[in-house]
């Protein structure tokens, strides 16, 4: 019994410290969604005509230009799901295509910092509005709501 218990507290701890991990939300210079890309940052930004520019960043949040990242996207829009590929345009990757109407859905990020990096995948529920709070999209909201 005594095993049980403690094996019931350890996962319920492990749990509790990945739901505190997950509620870390950092926005960027932009106001945009920080993403963790393996030492450099990577701005996740709904543009107003509703593409995505993705800004890469140093550990100090330093702009760097995108130049070995790798990024897709696929939207899970209501409407069904919609692959999206980025481009260099200066500095930034930018969607080749706008996002699909709507809001509430997720959009799931695919990244990697090298073409030979391990792909890290983030969900994103695509929240356009401003949350009153912070002033950043509801997406990169960083309140303790």
């Amino acid at each position: 019994m005594k095993t049980l218990l403690h094996l019931v507290t350890l996962i319920a701890l492990a749990t509790g410290t990945l739901f505190a991990a997950e509620a870390k939300v950092k926005a960027g210079p932009r106001k945009g969604l920080i993403l963790d890309l393996d030492g450099k940052q990577a701005e996740f930004f709904v543009e107003k005509d509703r593409t995505i520019s993705i800004a890469v960043y140093d550990p100090a949040m330093k702009p760097q230009a995108a130049t070995t990242e790798v990024i897709t996207a696929t939207a899970e829009a209501p409407s069904g799901k919609a692959k999206i590929e980025f481009e260099k345009k200066g500095d930034l990757l930018v969607s080749k295509t706008k996002l699909p109407e709507g809001e509430g859905y997720q959009v799931v990020l695919q990244a990697k910092s090298t073409p030979e990096a391990k792909t890290k995948n983030f969900r994103i529920k695509l929240e356009l509005h401003t949350c009153k709070e912070c002033g950043n999209p509801e997406y990169a909201c960083t309140c303790d709501e």
